[in-house]
């Protein structure tokens, strides 16, 4: 293992399947309730219109999407298995009679491995519960809870549209029922020091599977974008965020999963930090900044 090396989650797929398992992002067809009037009709103030999934597959049902997903990313693996991850909106916001046939027609497909649907953790009712602890039975689930930050100001800002304990619920409901829980933190939001953010990643690691942290991307047609063109508030810029993902790496647990350390924002829609679009070079500056650091497991909080 390289000395600045942490819990990739690459890795780790690989030790539980034996080969390489790619992400096939798709589409539910569903809304959220920051959007449908039941909290909202906005969203959170960061979100654009396609709810977060710029890159989601769409198409008239679940296989034809995971095929067309698999051609998508067939130049990059050649052999394998894949995770249906129904990424955009609110992905249990709906009825069982909707959802189950979805998700069972995702976990039929014999090429996917593991499930992973993104949700807030206000919209997880009993009989979701249930109906996921019953799929987790058959392959892998895992709940993706967008928490972003455990500070109440912020949330408020963004409108996220609960309160701290619902996330906590959520977790020990998921757990309960042997699900893993992988949490989402955004770095880089309006008004928070890096002490706040340092504190959200602690908390969420003392409690979650796994996290992707996200760096706060400013995009089109969202409320954020207003807010940024009046000044009230920087990106952060490339070397401030290696730096951050450093502390991040050392605040968390060495069993928790690292899913991303990044984040990717549509480039036709992404207004700041433009830095972010190279991806390649994010990735390779971070990975420098480690080996510089000597990031090893044992410094681990």
């Amino acid at each position: 293992m390289d000395a600045y090396a942490y819990n990739r989650l690459s890795d780790r797929l690989r030790e539980r399947f034996g080969c390489k398992v790619y992400k096939l992002a798709l589409d539910g067809g569903m809304t959220c309730p920051n959007r449908d009037g039941t909290l909202g009709h906005r969203g959170c103030s960061f979100c654009a219109g396609d709810g977060s999934g710029a890159f989601a597959q769409t198409g008239d049902t679940v296989w034809a999407q995971i095929e067309a997903a698999k051609a998508r990313v067939a130049g990059k693996i050649k052999s394998g298995k894949y995770i249906a991850y129904f990424q955009n909106f609110t992905n249990t916001y709906a009825p069982v009679a909707y959802l189950e046939p979805l998700f069972r027609s995702a976990i039929s497909h014999p090429d996917v491995a593991v499930l992973s649907i993104a949700t807030r953790p206000d919209c997880l009712p009993a009989e979701v519960l249930e109906l996921l602890e019953s799929l987790n039975r058959e392959k892998p689930v895992w709940v993706e809870l967008g928490l972003q930050t455990i500070h109440p100001d912020t949330a408020r800002a963004i409108r996220r549209g609960y309160d701290l304990p619902v996330y906590d619920w959520a977790v020990r409901a998921l757990h309960a029922r042997g699900i893993e829980v992988v949490t989402h933190v955004i770095l880089g939001l309006p008004g928070e020091s890096r002490t706040q953010m340092l504190e959200t990643v602690r908390y969420a690691g003392q409690r979650t599977d796994g996290i992707k942290l996200q760096l706060l991307h400013v995009l089109r047609n969202t409320d954020l974008a207003g807010d940024y063109a009046a000044g009230k508030f920087r990106t952060l810029d490339l070397e401030e965020y290696c730096g951050l993902v450093l502390d991040c790496l050392r605040f968390l647990p060495p069993e928790v999963v690292i899913h991303r350390l990044t984040g990717d924002g549509a480039k036709k829609d992404l207004i700041a930090p433009l830095w972010s679009a190279d991806k390649k070079r994010g990735l390779n500056t971070l990975n420098r900044n480690m080996k510089e650091a000597h990031l090893q497991q044992g410094e681990w909080a």
